[in-house]
């Protein structure tokens, strides 16, 4: 395998580390040793479009890694802001990025695994949103951020191809980690995956997934989304993808298609998909044709059907939300604060467990916008979220909940705790990615700062202990960390919401009639 030519000056002092693939060189850099783009497996491309992950070919000579590798094919974010505009370019998606205090074998550090978000269609481990460096500093241990596959490439159903393949190779990362992170300075016993979002529901996949036990003994997901896929939903959505480019949904038909074509087809169809609520339910408002699929082989069941059967009940979990969730896409849509009877009634119609009565009655006072909000916040985040630790609870595994209710300083303190703010505190980016407008590029406040190492404290002491720093919960007390700028133990803030969603299924999402294309 040829080397790429290194990027900028060798520095006889940077570090490098044999993996088993061959050897890589980093850089130092504010006293980390820091090493990007290490491919973890070969480029999804060829006659390997839309297969399983497959083993990296080793090299000869010392490969350089200090740059990120290319994001992989995704859709180009909300205004921007998802990543950098000069990302580079090429087919070597599937790379891996590390930040170590030492490479030292020696040192058997924690180490912590970032699964980025991005309603599994955008977003790349190379945005300076997902700088780990404060997060490897102030923790003492080392961190990796991946790329998985996006979009069509990694998650629509094709025919003849694997189902969940963005999962596939999250699953290869952390095959990755065990075979080589010890070389970095870090522990594969002690190896905790954390994400948000996107990133969080693939978090909450791989503690379902037979392919993922024993890559990871710990687990942070960060508001679990409650959308995963049926096989037969997954199917009728991938037929209406490649509908859009005048294809059939089959590896013969797509394979050949350039990436950026693709792309084109989710860009087109989800615009469309809220006026297919007959067909596709609950799916069609979420913009989004990806999601984890319940396919029966990679995934067998959901997270809260696998955990709550004691899949994972070997792995301490911390798991929680923000409290105004979905007041971000309100925001962005420019609908702050606007919404009225006509579109809190059709939303609560869809989503309210009790129909839309039970949710004004239990929230009388709420006007038609804070019902709005309210009920997706809990279809989409916050429920999801608290059932997947009431389900490992009952699988016999602990969990420590949390609630994040600072609210963003942006217009007011108007977006409230939204969602994605979670991402900016861990970091402490807060002039990248939505920090850009959660924060309007202002310079973070002291308790902005204060919440952000109180997030990193709580999230790298879990890691290296498995105690964040708060009781782990149970069904009696139901006490939850609140994240706010006085932080607390308090019982679970939301509890009209937990009695309204108690005993409420987070089944695969139906098909509710085939189109069509199928």
């Amino acid at each position: 395998m040829k080397i790429p030519e290194p990027v900028g000056p060798v520095d006889p002092m940077d570090p490098v580390v044999r993996t088993v693939s061959g050897a890589v060189r980093g850089r130092t850099e504010d006293g980390l040793a820091v090493f990007r783009g290490i491919p973890f497996a070969q480029p999804p491309v060829g006659d390997a479009r839309f297969g399983a992950p497959r083993r990296v070919r080793p090299w000869d000579g010392v490969r350089d890694a200090c740059a990120f590798g290319p994001p992989p094919p995704q859709d180009l974010g909300v205004a921007g802001t998802v990543g950098p505009p000069d990302v580079p370019e090429g087919d070597d998606w599937l790379t891996v990025n590390v930040w170590t205090p030492a490479p030292d074998p020696a040192a058997h550090r924690p180490v912590m695994v970032w699964i980025h978000g991005g309603s599994y269609k955008l977003g790349h481990s190379g945005s300076p949103a997902y700088d780990a460096r404060r997060i490897a500093a102030d923790g003492d241990l080392v961190v990796v951020t991946l790329n998985y596959r996006l979009g069509m490439e990694g998650f629509a159903h094709i025919e003849g191809a694997p189902a969940n393949r963005g999962l596939l190779d999250q699953v290869a990362a952390l095959v990755w980690v065990q075979d080589n992170i010890a070389a970095f300075g870090g522990d594969p016993g002690r190896v905790t995956v954390f994400g948000e979002s996107a990133g969080a529901g693939s978090v909450a996949a791989l503690l379902a997934m037979p392919r993922a036990q024993g890559l990871f003994g710990r687990a942070v997901a960060q508001s679990v989304p409650g959308t995963f896929f049926s096989a037969d939903l997954a199917r009728d959505l991938g037929a209406a993808l490649a509908a859009e480019l005048g294809l059939r949904p089959t590896v013969d038909d797509l394979a050949a298609v350039d990436p950026g074509q693709l792309l084109k087809a989710g860009q087109t169809l989800g615009p469309k998909m809220p006026g297919r609520i007959d067909r596709w339910g609950r799916a069609a408002p979420t913009l989004t044709p990806y999601a984890p699929v319940v396919d029966g082989e990679f995934l067998p069941v959901t997270p809260w059907r696998a955990l709550r059967a004691g899949a994972a009940r070997g792995v301490d979990l911390v798991v929680g939300h923000n409290r105004d969730e979905t007041r971000l896409f309100t925001a962005l849509a420019g609908k702050l604060g606007e919404i009225g009877e006509e579109r809190a009634s059709a939303a609560l119609r869809l989503y309210a467990p009790g129909g839309e009565a039970a949710y004004r009655a239990a929230f009388p006072e709420a006007s038609a916008n804070d019902l709005y909000e309210r009920v997706q916040t809990d279809w989409l985040f916050a429920m999801p979220s608290l059932h997947l630790a009431e389900a490992h609870l009952a699988g016999g595994g602990r969990a420590h909940v949390y609630e994040l209710t600072w609210p963003a300083p942006a217009q007011g303190g108007a977006l409230g705790a939204c969602h994605a703010l979670d991402v900016p505190l861990l970091f402490g980016t807060f002039r990248e990615g939505l920090a850009l407008l959660q924060f309007e590029g202002a310079e973070p406040s002291a308790e902005a700062l204060a919440l952000s190492s109180r997030f990193r404290s709580s999230w790298t002491a879990f890691a290296r202990t498995g105690d964040p720093g708060w009781p782990a919960y149970d069904t009696v007390r139901r006490l939850v960390q609140v994240l706010d700028t006085e932080s607390t133990v308090a019982p679970y803030p939301q509890e009209t919401s937990r009695r309204l969603w108690e005993g409420y299924d987070f089944a695969p999402l139906p098909l509710l009639a085939p189109g069509p294309e199928a």
